[in-house]
């Protein structure tokens, strides 16, 4: 097994419990690693630290999988995901369908794997996970009851680990699943949706969110399949207008309104989110609920200056449509938009529209959706609940 030796001081951040190790940190290669080996860490000093899954071609050349030296990589892997598999039904016993494994967070970094019933959607980042496949596999199907296993990979993050684009089916077939976000019930056709099908990370903010909308009239902008108003309809809405821009999500989600058979006053709009926004305060018209959970603007550092300003202008328009004492829902799930810069740009938003507010209740991801202390890149989620009171 190849040697990984760092520079001095490198091992700090590691020690913290940080995962990665980059390449302009390693000071020698020992031996002569493929992409997804197992290698030995050391610190300057040579002595042992951790030992990860190795990527020359990565800018993360290590991937660090345990502190320990010597493991079974099968048990590590099956422990790991069935104490990640407990931990979610301790949070959600009445849900089949959640995050099952979050990466880093769950200690099995590169590894994304979401559960719709019982199949099993994986994406797949890191080099070392995808050379050990196999294993995990054996684990979803003899422990966890897999009838179909897949892939839905996102292109950006392959390239960045030098991998193929591909998707695969390794059991089963990729067809549609009914599950369940333990108020409402959807319909994910694998086949068309973003992502691994569903947006799980939202499903404890869109709970809390309902919780203010009985005998509301309720906005729900890029509404994707519908979960911010359909839960809004599930705790008695007066009527929810939902909004994407999106032909085939405005389709989904008037077909989960159906699928749970719910009778408020229903508008499903496949429209610009902004251009609907500008013509409602062209018309006056007023809404006491807003959500809005935008895509993520900023993909990179790079694009933040552009993505700061679109939030603003999202979060001004909405505000602007809102009643007195009306109630915004506002999220960004770009994880270089830092939880004070989100909180900036709404106080900027409020400004602008001429509106006094406050936050009272501001949170991140859904309890499926972990982070590291020792990780600040394991945060991505913003989601904040702003009243207007004034």
């Amino acid at each position: 097994m190849a040697d990984i030796i760092l520079k001095k001081n490198e091992d700090r951040r590691i020690k913290k419990g940080h995962l990665w190790i980059f390449s302009n940190e390693i000071a020698k290669v020992e031996g002569e690693p493929l992409d997804g080996d197992l290698v030995n860490v050391y610190n300057s000093q040579n002595n042992f630290i951790a030992k990860g899954f190795y990527n020359k071609h990565s800018l993360i050349s290590v991937r660090i999988i345990s502190r320990e030296k010597e493991f079974d990589l099968k048990k590590l892997f099956e422990q790991r995901i069935l104490s990640a598999y407990n931990f979610r039904k301790y949070c959600y016993p009445d849900r089949n369908s959640f995050r099952l494994i979050f990466s880093e967070s769950d200690s099995m970094p590169g590894l994304i794997i979401d559960k719709y019933n019982y199949t099993y959607v994986l994406q797949i980042y890191s080099v070392g996970m995808e050379k050990n496949i196999e294993l995990i596999l054996d684990i979803l199907e003899k422990k966890l009851d897999a009838k179909n296993i897949f892939t839905k990979n996102e292109e950006y993050f392959r390239q960045l680990e030098g991998l193929p684009i591909e998707d695969k089916i390794f059991k089963g077939e990729m067809s549609e699943e009914i599950i369940s976000d333990g108020e409402v019930k959807y319909r994910i056709d694998f086949k068309s949706s973003h992502k691994t099908g569903f947006y799980f990370d939202q499903c404890d903010n869109r709970i809390f969110a309902s919780n203010f909308c009985k005998d509301k009239k309720v906005l729900d902008c890029f509404c994707n399949a519908g979960g911010f108003g359909l839960n809004a309809a599930k705790k008695g809405a007066k009527s929810i207008t939902f909004v994407d821009s999106s032909k085939k999500e405005i389709e989904n989600a008037e077909y989960n309104f159906k699928l749970n058979n719910f009778s408020c006053e229903a508008k499903f709009v496949d429209a610009d989110v902004f251009n609907f926004l500008e013509s409602c305060i062209s018309s006056n018209e007023k809404y006491d609920i807003v959500i809005v959970d935008p895509p993520a603007f900023a993909k990179n550092k790079k694009s933040l200056p552009n993505a700061i300003k679109g939030y603003e202008k999202l979060n001004r328009l909405a505000m602007s449509v809102l009643n007195n004492d009306g109630i915004l829902f506002t999220s960004s799930c770009s994880h270089h938009l830092k939880e004070e810069m989100f909180i900036d740009v709404i106080n900027k938003a409020a400004n602008k529209a001429k509106k006094k507010i406050h936050i009272f209740y501001f949170n991140n991801a859904s309890l499926d959706h972990p982070f590291l202390p020792s990780m600040e890149e394991t945060v991505y989620l913003k989601f904040a609940a702003v009243r207007i009171i004034e």
